[in-house]
């Protein structure tokens, strides 16, 4: 494949989510709820102009600009009675207060990547508070921390720290359009992860409206909430305002790569290689591989591509150097490496080479695509038998475009302890897998649905028997329904949210559950895979 067309696939994974259609709702606002909104915020004027009902010309837009999933795009869609896009905390300290009076559920959006939708899309009527202009980033270089709010994105983020220092960055997510609310909430993993660990991993401090309407910091909040709200997933605890990061050092010289391996260019004996590295690999190098298959086989069959795509914390020659020793398979020439500022490898790892770094501060994507994804851990090394039966599954998926994304795990991510945040997948974790499908209106549209997500919860099935067990880990940021969720919205039943509860955060579910019922014993902050307290 053609470097064109695997940069096409940079920004079609950044931006793949998905959920199954909703019954809409009725969507006449209370009058009631809007003059409670004026009561409780500081300018009762500026809040009116934040208010967007469904007879609002920009009711729509408003909803729809960060919704990446053509699927949620529907007259079907549920929608939100009206939709609050606050300028200062009381904004949101008057939208919480005023849905628990009038018994609305509340969504809090960010970025809008929320891969099941439940950001801004629920059975029951509910208001969505879009945290859009709350995008502000402070960056004390000096210090080497930032202040960022809830609605910024990553792209955002990396901007304005690249504007302070040349030496500085922080260890997020490969996709600028992502919010940093979701991202930092259910843990946030990227290039640096290796070497730094998670975002979350990075977060010294945060500014909370908890249930009550209080405005709260690390020390009011106290350590318990604090250490859920960094990794237990948005919307049970709080509406999380702002972030504060402990930046990380980055040399004045990053190498990247990307090599690109067919079948016939023995792709799986490099994975098996691949695997078996683990945690040998030096923290400052990451490889991630990206697997498709493609109609470019030989006589025009199918096959399967891996591409190897490579961040290394160094120059070229102690690049070669690393991967001459560590992994000799890949045969990596000088050639196939480029030497670039780390900024400029957020564009790279993003499908924007070459674009100026001003494209970062886009607040959406334009690829808007229909999708599925799912989430694995493997602990062993998937042999070549289980290699050989994925690539027969893939081509079985001839209309979609199926996609597996590995990450490495290892170095920092084996250091910290499972327990030092919800988010529990650590030592003994070899990678990742992001398993996703993705179709057209060419191939289909909503009608195609059924099609591609039965495929790729076939292929889930398949790969069971290669991943970590008891519990099936899954990964809260790559949300899915399919593993288990309560027929009542809210999880109000604690055995049947500890189904999902239990793979997404392990034995950390227990306490999660603990935190819940100190701060939110109502189940106030509550959707589909929200954390229940234990009285419900």
């Amino acid at each position: 494949m053609k470097m064109q067309n695997f940069t096409m696939h940079l920004r079609l994974a950044c931006v793949l989510l998905f959920s199954a259609p909703l019954v809409a709702f009725a969507t006449s606002t209370p009058m009631n709820f809007l003059q409670c909104l004026s009561l409780h915020s500081e300018n009762a004027t500026s809040i009116f102009n934040l208010v967007y009902t469904p007879i609002n010309s920009s009711y729509s837009s408003v909803l729809d600009i960060t919704i990446q999933n053509l699927r949620f795009l529907t007259p079907f869609a549920p929608k939100p009675l009206l939709i609050v896009t606050p300028l200062r905390v009381s904004h949101i300290q008057a939208a919480i207060i005023c849905s628990r009076r009038y018994g609305l559920q509340i969504r809090i959006r960010s970025g809008g990547h929320d891969y099941e939708g439940l950001s801004y899309l629920s059975e029951v009527p509910f208001i969505m508070v879009d945290m859009v202009n709350l995008r502000s980033i402070t960056v004390d270089a000096e210090d080497e921390t930032a202040w960022v709010q809830s609605g910024a994105t990553l792209g955002e983020l990396y901007y304005r720290i690249a504007e302070k220092s040349k030496a500085l960055g922080f260890p997020a997510g490969v996709c600028p359009t992502i919010g940093v609310g979701g991202h930092f909430s259910g843990g946030g993993y990227g290039t640096m992860m290796r070497k730094y660990g998670l975002a979350a991993d990075n977060v010294i401090d945060a500014q909370l409206v908890d249930v009550q309407g209080q405005l709260l910091d690390r020390e009011s909040m106290g350590e318990d909430l604090f250490w859920a709200i960094r990794g237990g997933g948005g919307g049970s605890f709080g509406v999380v305002v702002s972030w504060k990061v402990k930046l990380v050092p980055v040399p004045p010289t990053v190498t990247v790569f990307t090599l690109v391996r067919t079948l016939e260019q023995h792709a799986t004996k490099l994975l098996i290689q691949w695997q078996l590295l683990g945690n040998k690999l030096p923290d400052d190098l990451f490889i991630r591989v990206i697997l498709q298959s493609l109609n470019s086989g030989p006589n025009g069959t199918r096959t399967m591509q891996a591409s190897f795509n490579t961040l290394y914390l160094g120059g070229v020659d102690a690049l070669l150097d690393v991967t001459r020793s560590s992994f000799p398979e890949l045969n990596l020439t000088r050639e196939d490496c480029t030497e670039m500022s780390w900024i400029e490898s957020v564009l790279y790892f993003a499908g924007f080479s070459g674009e100026p770094l001003e494209i970062l501060l886009n607040k959406s994507s334009n690829t808007k695509v229909f999708f599925k994804h799912k989430s694995d851990y493997v602990r062993e090394p998937i042999p070549e038998s289980g290699l050989e039966g994925m690539w027969e599954r893939f081509f079985e998926e001839d209309e979609g475009v199926p996609l597996m994304i590995w990450n490495h795990y290892g170095g920092k991510m084996g250091e910290i302890s499972e327990s030092a945040l919800p988010f529990p997948h650590r030592a003994g974790v070899l990678y990742k897998i992001q398993h996703l499908t993705s179709w057209t209106d060419a191939e289909g549209g909503n009608e195609a649905a059924p099609k591609h997500v039965s495929w790729i919860r076939s292929f889930y099935s398949y790969m069971a028997q290669y991943v970590s067990k008891s519990p099936r880990e899954a990964y809260i940021n790559y949300r899915d329904l399919d593993i288990g969720t309560n027929n009542v919205i809210g999880n109000t039943d604690y055995k049947q949210a500890s189904v999902w509860g239990k793979k997404y955060f392990k034995n950390n579910f227990d306490r999660l559950v603990h935190v819940k019922t100190t701060v939110d014993p109502g189940n106030f902050f509550r959707h589909e895979q929200s954390i229940p307290p234990f009285s419900f």
